[in-house]
């Protein structure tokens, strides 16, 4: 079996996140036009219509990514549906010459959708980490097996070292304080807020 769904999820034979990506974000992006008449609505405040696409919008685009690995060419495709969906829910047409950065200040956003994920990634594997599983043993590449040839892809647990700034042996004794490990993560979501020209 090439692809199948499980849970909701699209599981490509590759491990590819790519394709479910681009699928959650569709997801995403039909809600958000379904809403039309709510982004429209002058009886509701810009700051529930805000939290209302942080609840609704970016949880649907935002299903499985604790567990995806995400490459330079899907980080652009989150930042290009983050900042379609806050065009939208400000009314600004594609010819209004207003930049990224004035609508990202328009909107006030106390974290981003980056952020988001960021807090996902590390929350899941601060979780992973604290028990002895099956998902510790391949997330630390204790399965055997060979790689394939050629470049490796960037691995879920690099993104973990790169966001932290930490090697392996630090993230192991890290993860078990979780109360200091969830406000470790917090604080790097919070980083993560972009201000594109």
């Amino acid at each position: 079996v090439k692809v199948f769904c499980f849970l909701g999820s699209m599981i490509d034979r590759t491990g590819d996140c790519g394709p479910e990506i681009r699928r959650q974000i569709a997801l995403g992006s039909s809600a958000m036009l379904s809403m039309h008449q709510i982004w429209k609505s002058k009886d509701i405040s810009l700051t529930t219509k805000c939290k209302m696409v942080h609840a609704i919008v970016f949880l649907i685009s935002m299903y499985v990514c604790e567990s995806c690995t995400l490459k330079k060419v899907d980080q652009k495709r989150m930042d290009a549906f983050k900042l379609w969906c806050w065009r939208r829910l400000l009314r600004i047409l594609w010819t209004a010459r207003v930049t990224n950065k004035e609508v990202l200040e328009r909107i006030k956003q106390e974290i981003s959708l980056e952020g988001k994920i960021t807090r996902l990634w590390l929350t899941y594997f601060g979780h992973v980490m604290r028990s002895d599983s099956v998902e510790k043993a391949m997330m630390l590449g204790m399965v055997s097996g060979t790689r394939r040839r050629g470049r490796q892809r960037t691995r879920w647990l690099d993104a973990i070292k790169t966001d932290t700034g930490l090697g392996i042996e630090q993230l192991k004794g890290k993860v078990q304080d979780r109360k200091a490990w969830q406000e470790m993560a917090y604080r790097i979501a919070e980083s993560r807020i972009r201000l594109t020209g």
